[in-house]
Order: structure tokens, then sequence, then C-alpha cells
């Protein structure tokens, strides 16, 4: 479904943009990605995207700085010559009750979450705009609908993901762009598989599908909005998530 395309996934080391960049390689993509640290998680993706036949790119970049951001766009310019599709899944989280966060975890998590959004949108959509060419797929949270206690900095992010994806997508349309938000619900990741059994079960009887997501499950829409079946979507959020949130 991708065969050729050179995409830029950011977070891809772990959890769901992990099996984002294996499932668009698998697919055909040459898949950028940043990292903060180089260790062993890296370098064994790396290793694990070309056993595909394709290419893969890791680069140091915090997305929360625009001039990394801006050198980490431009290095994968120079290497793929196009850059026809961008992932931003890249996020943290500082939880917190509101009485007790700190201003610091809150500037901490839009800084990455949304502003690192923005930072890597602007950088790759004046390339799309000059390929008249580019699909943009964020990624979100139901808890940006919906909201969450004790995530209020989180929620305020991913709610400013769509706020912003939504504006982009009206802005970029005319120049065959497609910007799409993908906002999972409870999906088997690392963080969720460390909550106690009994928050677990709360969270199951809330999900009408009774079940935790699978990772594979997000990356496969992620797949569908990459590719070109997806070419007259754009401006849209399709949550995955078994059905807990509806709109």
């Amino acid at each position: 479904m991708l065969k050729g395309k050179n995409v830029i996934v950011t977070g891809a080391t772990r959890g769901i943009g992990r099996e984002i960049a294996l499932t668009l390689a698998q697919n055909g993509a040459n898949i950028a990605m940043n990292y903060r640290n180089l260790n062993s998680e890296v370098e064994d993706l790396i290793n694990e995207i070309k056993s595909f036949g394709v290419d893969a790119l890791a680069i140091k970049c915090d997305v929360s700085i625009t001039e990394e951001v801006d050198n980490f766009v431009k290095e994968v310019k120079s290497h793929y010559n196009t850059i026809d599709v961008l992932v931003n899944n890249a996020g943290i989280t500082k939880d917190g009750l509101i009485l007790r966060m700190k201003e610091e975890d809150f500037d901490d998590v839009l800084d990455v979450n949304l502003k690192g959004t923005f930072n890597t949108t602007k950088s790759v959509s004046s390339i799309m705009v000059r390929q008249k060419y580019g699909k943009i797929i964020n990624i979100s949270s139901v808890v940006g609908i919906a909201g969450n206690a004790g995530q209020c900095n989180y929620a305020a992010s991913k709610a400013g993901v769509i706020g912003f994806s939504k504006s982009v997508a009206r802005e970029l349309a005319s120049r065959n762009i497609n910007v799409n938000v993908v906002a999972p619900g409870y999906i088997n990741t690392d963080m969720t598989k460390n909550l106690p059994d009994k928050v677990k079960e709360e969270i199951i009887k809330s999900i009408p599908m009774k079940k935790i997501g699978d990772p594979k499950e997000v990356a496969n829409l992620v797949l569908f909005l990459s590719s070109n079946l997806s070419d007259y979507i754009t401006g849209q959020v399709i949550n995955v998530d078994g059905g807990m949130v509806m709109a």
C-alpha cells in the first residue's frame, strides 16, 4: 500500500509508535524516526524495519525544540528527497490532580504533545506544499475529547492537537494534503500493562467491546490514512477505543 513512500514517525521507539513504524514498513514505506537517546530499542527497531526490505533512518531530535525539528526534517528530506507522510505520535504524560500539578509538568506536556506537533507539521508541510502531495496523521487521544481526572495537562494537549489538525486541514486541503487525527482509547502498551488489575477491570467495564485495544489496531488505521485509499478524507477525528467515547 505504501511502496516507495517516505514516512516520518515521531515517538516510534516504543508502544503505539513502534507498531505504526513497523506496520508502515511492512507495507513498503521507508521510515525516518527521531530519538532523544540512542539505545538498543532504537537500533533494534532500525534492524527490524530494514528486515522488510525498506530503508530506516534515525536522527536525534527533541520535537519540542524548533531548531532540532527543522534540522531533523532537512536531513530526512536530503536523504529521501521527498516526505510523503508525517505521523505525529511523540507524546508524554505527567499526570496529577489540578490542585497538585506543577506548572512545569503542565508546560512540559504541552511542549511535547502540542508544540511538538506544531513544529513537525510546520516544517514538513512546507515540503508537502511544494510536492503538492502529503498525508499528515496526528495521534491524539479520547482523553482530548472526553477529559480524564488527573490528566488536565494531557487532555489539554490532545484537545489542542484536534483543533490544530482541523485548522491545518482547511489550510492545506487545496494543496492535495490530507490532515487527520487518530484518537486511541485504552491500548495495551507498557503504561496500561502496569495498571493494577482492579483498575483494568473498571476500564474494561467502561468499554462497550469489553476489551483493551492492541497497538496494531491503531497502526492499521494509520496505514489506511497514509495510503491513497483515504484521498478524500481530511479534517476527521477517528477514535480507536472499542466504543468507549461516542460523540
